[in-house]
């Protein structure tokens, strides 16, 4: 039984670049609303749908988290769901962040990039039918989607281990579960404050080893063992606030990496930029006076 993400990879990594690995132009329906997410759409129902023995569900609606699951009905009927919260062989989440690019060609946000009011993490919560809560691994997918005259391209895609972003499940579950919001607000009493974060995280695509590339990073360094069609080409290491250091390890379709070329060690390789604890003004309109 394979895991789930590397049979999702390489089905992006095939339906996206050609044998030379160049980007395929392919053609998405027009977007109804502000909410509507047409490659999103595309890639549960013609991308990832197919795969032999798995069933891809796409999130009911906008505004939920994840945006689609991968599973194997077969492997999880009878299982307890305790058993599902690390199995990227039967149940996988994935997100889906999508970037353009700056008029200097670099990817826009990449020195952080906003994940709205759910934050990262390789652990992520989902319900059955019947409202029972289930955590399961989750995985992020970043594409560069840029517009041609002959189509869509993706000029940069990587589906990452969503603990490259952020191991804190507890952090996670503070802000997705329910939250106090203040109400009676104002001098009638008819305002409210959603007490909504909105939230910045790491943007892998900001690391320039993985941008203009197709990539899978994977908290298994094994991968490319055997007959794979997998190629790892870089360990990343990232350091925890608290002195430890977590290890990822990045892989390539064997088509798009020299034969040759060694892994190499990637040291928190995301940029990031100064923080500051204050939050700065809305903008000012100033009067011609």
């Amino acid at each position: 039984m394979s895991d789930l993400t590397v049979a999702a990879f390489q089905a992006l990594r095939n339906r996206f670049f050609d044998q030379q690995g160049k980007p395929i132009p392919f053609a998405l329906r027009s977007k109804l609303n502000t909410q509507d997410d047409p490659f999103d759409e595309f890639l549960a129902t013609d991308v990832l749908t197919g795969l032999p023995g798995v069933q891809c569900v796409k999130a009911t609606g906008p505004l939920i988290t994840p945006d689609m699951a991968l599973y194997r009905p077969d492997q999880i009927k009878g299982l307890e769901y305790g058993r599902l919260d690390n199995d990227l062989n039967r149940l996988v989440a994935i997100e889906v962040k999508k970037l353009e690019r700056t008029s200097q060609g670099g990817v826009a946000r990449a020195s952080g990039l906003d994940f709205n009011t759910t934050p990262p993490c390789g652990r992520v919560r989902v319900y059955n039918r019947d409202e029972r809560p289930i955590t399961i691994r989750g995985f992020y997918l970043f594409v560069c989607l840029e517009t041609t005259p002959g189509g869509n391209i993706l000029t940069a895609l990587a589906l990452v281990d969503g603990d490259l972003l952020n191991t804190d499940y507890d952090l996670y579950m503070s802000i997705v579960g329910e939250r106090e919001k203040r109400i009676n607000l104002g001098s009638y009493g008819d305002g409210a404050d959603r007490a909504r974060p909105m939230l910045i995280f790491s943007n892998p695509l900001g690391v320039s080893e993985l941008d203009h590339a197709v990539t899978l990073v994977h908290p298994s360094g094994d991968l490319a063992d055997g007959g794979s069609p997998l190629k790892k080409i870089h360990e990343i290491r990232r350091r925890t606030r608290e002195g430890g250091a977590n290890r990822f390890f990045a892989y390539r379709d064997k088509r798009d990496a020299p034969a040759t070329a060694q892994a190499t060690l990637l040291d928190d390789p995301f940029p990031t930029p100064e923080r500051e604890a204050k939050t700065r003004p809305r903008g000012r309109f100033r009067l011609p006076i």
